[in-house]
């Protein structure tokens, strides 16, 4: 079973959800140890800090599945550039590490994959940090 730790757009009920939809066994509330920013894209950063991070845990049991997160995961080179045209974009691309993950309890429950970016590309990318550790779509209007 493959467990991967997401917390912004690949949520349910999120935008790109859809992206991994038809691969997800299981999905469960969790929790994990970090800081969130929202990037200036409409999408968000977790890092290694402490803190808390709200999210969901996704199941898969097809290895595809995290081939098309790790796809998906990869910054849009124009809508990047058009937000920061001063930055390389190889040196923002999230980095995929295991994490430990809680339950609503905050209980451990295990370790999971999530996507995480280091509080120096968070600064590059101008992002503002989250406090309450949860992250939903801003609106545009």
């Amino acid at each position: 079973m493959i467990h991967v730790f997401v917390y912004g757009t690949l949520k349910p009920g999120e935008k790109n959800h859809q992206i991994c939809a038809s691969y997800v066994v299981a999905s469960k509330p969790a929790s994990a140890n970090g800081r969130l920013y929202a990037l200036p894209f409409g999408y968000p950063a977790m890092t290694l800090e402490e803190g808390t991070v709200h999210g969901t845990v996704l199941s898969f049991v097809d290895e595809i599945a995290l081939e098309a997160l790790d796809a998906y995961e990869r910054h849009d080179p124009a809508e990047f550039y058009a937000y920061v045209p001063d930055q390389h974009l190889e040196q923002n691309e999230y980095d995929r590490q295991k994490i430990t993950v809680y339950d609503q309890a905050q209980q451990e429950s295990g370790q999971a994959w999530t996507y995480l970016m280091t509080k120096e590309q968070v600064q590059r990318l101008s992002g503002v940090f989250l406090p309450d550790g949860q992250w939903v779509q801003q609106s545009t209007a």
